[in-house]
């Protein structure tokens, strides 16, 4: 089986790593094979177990929106996942809506994104038009959801309170 991923240019020599160490990581614990085109960003993953093959492409799309290959390896495992938000799904093509957004999301100093990344024990990346999460199925879809209220305009601390509240009913 194979899949075909396409990734920024500039994403292409983090995928690679230094000498290319994090390609190598990832092949060998998805027993996969990685094709890189670096002139088109394209990505062939090829590998005989197709759940594998997923696998691999969904560390590869990560890492080609914006996160840490050591972060991005965490979805080798199973009970994580790997959401990605379209910010122009939500506000449409206008550029300066979109900056307003991530400003909303990343927050002074980072400290929005930091929050809900501890509350909901995910790690976000907020690069060019998406938002990447990757964690637990719970804290995935807890951290989706409190994106969703923050881009639609919920007061930050509204959608703090919210998540704390809603921290207790994902456990049962």
């Amino acid at each position: 089986m194979q899949e075909e991923v396409k990734i920024p240019k500039e994403r292409i020599a983090v995928l690679i790593g230094e000498k290319g160490n994090d390609k190598r990581r990832i092949q060998r614990r998805t027993n996969t094979k990685i094709i890189i085109s670096s002139k088109e960003g394209d990505v062939l993953i090829e590998g005989e177990d197709s759940l594998n093959v997923v696998i691999a492409r969904d560390i590869v799309r990560a890492i080609g929106r914006g996160f840490n290959p050591d972060i991005a390896l965490a979805l080798s495992n199973e009970e994580n996942s790997f959401e990605l938000l379209n910010i122009q799904d939500f506000v449409g093509k206008a550029k300066n809506q979109n900056i307003r957004i991530k400003s909303r999301l990343i927050g002074t100093n980072g400290k929005c994104r930091r929050s809900i990344e501890n509350l909901t024990g995910t790690s976000i990346v907020v690069f060019g038009k998406t938002v990447g999460i990757i964690g637990t199925i719970e804290g995935v879809s807890l951290a989706r959801r409190a994106i969703e209220k923050l881009i639609t305009g919920s007061p930050h601390n509204k959608v703090y309170k919210w998540i704390e509240i809603q921290k207790p009913r994902e456990a049962t």
